[in-house]
């Protein structure tokens, strides 16, 4: 008998098996979440041990490297740190840009579009990206690079064993739980991350593969035993109805400065993209800026998780928090402006303390806020990082593990949710689905429209169209058509050109004259492209009130391609919808 090859034979057994788990009882799906958030504490783990240990080599640190705590910097020291960390970023990004075929794609967009689907090669080259910029000191944040790169396993092992779309998009979301978890020490945040950021809903049946790989990443942090953090705070104050409408009044003040935040970061990259330099030269510019501004206030730094530390420690007055509060809007600006990688997680806690303690030691001579300076910075925080973020619940719970006090629980919960109703009211998006409006898109969140914009008119159209030519006259019409045969006649020109749709009833009811049936057509500017999505098949048939358009190469052209339905369109997005719907509620996936 012929030797058989092992590995070849039993390699693929391994994700056959875990992809029945799957499907039967969820065991294979609980242990891949598993899995992933160990992965991901492990990726916070290195992450930020690099990125402190170049604090420390590059600035000559002696705590640590906490960039935010230090009284000031030599000048000299962050124009060469930042000012050459800045090259090489710019270097780097532009022969990323160069050898990448395509931009990499975040949690958010991966489960929104993509079904989960990512690139690790990509994640770690975007994530490699903010290690160097935090590392050299830009005033940015590295949650955006450990929560990439740990979505980007997760979905690694999602595809490794085969598994369904859904399950790969939980997959994603465990990697992101674990990344929170581990960065924060802040499991119940990490899901809450999981679901409201990276899934877009809440869902009983994915609560436990998530809160595993939250619990796994915070296992990896207790297990090698990182410290640092905000130390517990011991308030004692309780909310009462007096003091709701201070709380309100600072919640209101902090949402409206995130707007003028994240407004002001896409115009800093604007003024960016107009410099006369060189992209890769970018960076160094918003470097050296930064620098000037690091010199003297070097909290303005990095992160900012010192920082965060001496304010609710009572270590900066209200005057200079607002200051603080100002240089750094400006500092993360800057950075994010001039192409250094990172994002606004952390750096929006820090401008939430500033912004609270600022704003209620002003509000708190009107009495329109609590006298305490501790619980003014702790409600900021809540509502600043949740009007950026967007994630209510997350932030709730982020700011209460990370402080230790639940006293004032119902006050932060007021605060963020004061905030989010603002933010929505006033601007309509957060800081992630901002930046994808910018960049044309128009998701809001990261539940599942893949398949619907997979599903186009295309594919849903009838090719073969009978059409008419419209310079017939309306008794050549009348002599030709059989009735009961055709319902609409399509109209086109002698170039093929599509002139629009024309009822059968209207020309037998019409007086059979030498007039041509195009002078009954209607919907002559109205028609669908093969590329629309079903969705916007359906908005144009609601807005024209049709019950069938006709299909155009393009609206330049006009040549007649197909004909789409109403009721077509309309059956075939309800069952997407359904679907979407089983999907995200994971009705059907685990057999009771």
């Amino acid at each position: 008998m012929p030797r058989r090859n092992g590995p070849s034979h039993t390699m693929p057994l391994a994700p056959a098996i875990l992809r029945s788990f799957v499907r039967r009882d969820g065991f294979g799906l609980f242990l891949l979440a598993l899995l992933t958030g160990g992965l991901a504490g492990g990726c916070v783990l290195v992450i930020n041990t690099v990125t402190l240990g170049m604090h420390v080599v590059l600035y000559g640190l002696h705590n640590g490297g906490r960039l935010s705590e230090l009284p000031a910097l030599p000048l000299w020291r962050c124009l060469m740190v930042l000012g050459f960390g800045g090259l090489v970023v710019g270097v780097m990004g532009a022969v990323l840009r160069r050898r990448m075929v395509r931009r990499p794609v975040d949690p958010v967009e991966a489960n929104a579009l993509h079904g989960g689907r990512m690139s690790v090669r990509d994640s770690i080259s975007l994530a490699v990206q903010t290690v160097l910029s935090n590392g050299v000191g830009a005033s940015i944040g590295l949650e955006a690079g450990y929560v990439q790169i740990s979505a980007a396993f997760g979905s690694w092992l999602g595809r490794l064993f085969r598994v369904r779309r859904e399950e790969l998009r939980i997959l994603v979301g465990a990697g992101a739980a674990g990344a929170v978890s581990a960065g924060f020490d802040a499991p119940i945040a990490g899901a809450f991350y999981a679901f409201e950021i990276v899934l877009g809903t809440y869902s009983l049946v994915n609560l436990f593969p998530i809160a595993l790989a939250a619990m796994a990443g915070l296992g990896v942090r207790h297990l090698v035993h990182v410290k640092g953090g905000v130390p517990p705070l011991m308030m004692s104050w309780h909310m009462g109805w007096s003091a709701v409408p201070g709380v309100s009044v600072l919640a209101i003040l902090c949402a409206l400065t995130a707007i003028v935040i994240m407004y002001c970061v896409t115009q800093t990259q604007w003024v960016f993209q107009k410099l006369p330099v060189p992209i890769w030269l970018r960076p160094v510019v918003g470097g050296v800026l930064v620098a000037c501004l690091a010199a003297s206030f070097p909290s303005v730094l990095s992160a900012g998780h010192g920082g965060v530390g001496l304010v609710l420690a009572g270590k900066v007055v209200p005057s200079l928090a607002l200051l603080l509060l100002l240089l750094k809007a400006v500092a993360s600006c800057l950075s994010i402006g001039s192409g250094f990688r990172g994002g606004l997680f952390f750096a929006s806690l820090f401008l939430g303390v500033l912004a609270g303690e600022g704003f209620g030691d002003l509000l708190a001579h009107y009495g329109l806020a609590p006298a305490d300076g501790q619980v003014c910075a702790v409600l900021g925080m809540a509502a600043m990082a949740t009007a950026i973020i967007g994630g209510p619940m997350t932030m709730i719970c982020l700011v209460l593990e990370m402080t230790g006090n639940m006293t004032i629980s119902s006050a932060v919960v007021l605060a963020a949710v004061l905030s989010l109703l603002t933010v929505r009211r006033l601007f309509g998006y957060n800081f992630a689905t901002w930046r994808f409006h910018l960049r044309g898109e128009t998701i809001r969140s990261a539940v599942d429209v893949g398949r619907l914009r997979a599903l186009t008119v295309q594919k849903l159209m009838r090719a073969q169209v009978r059409s008419f030519p419209a310079a017939m006259t309306i008794q050549q019409a009348q002599a030709q058509l059989t009735l009961g045969i055709e319902e609409r006649l399509v109209l086109v020109d002698e170039d093929g050109r599509y002139q629009g749709i024309v009822l059968v009833s209207e020309i037998t009811a019409a007086p059979a004259t030498e007039k041509t049936v195009s002078t009954l057509a209607c919907y002559r500017d109205v028609m669908l492209d093969p590329h629309m999505t079903i969705r916007e098949a359906a908005d144009l048939f609601a807005e024209a009130e049709a019950d069938v358009l006709a299909v155009v190469e393009d609206r330049q052209s006009r040549q007649l391609v197909g004909q789409l339905s109403e009721r077509h369109t309309l059956r075939c997005y309800a069952v997407e919808l359904e679907r979407s719907r089983r999907d995200l509620a994971g009705d059907g996936r685990f057999s009771v």
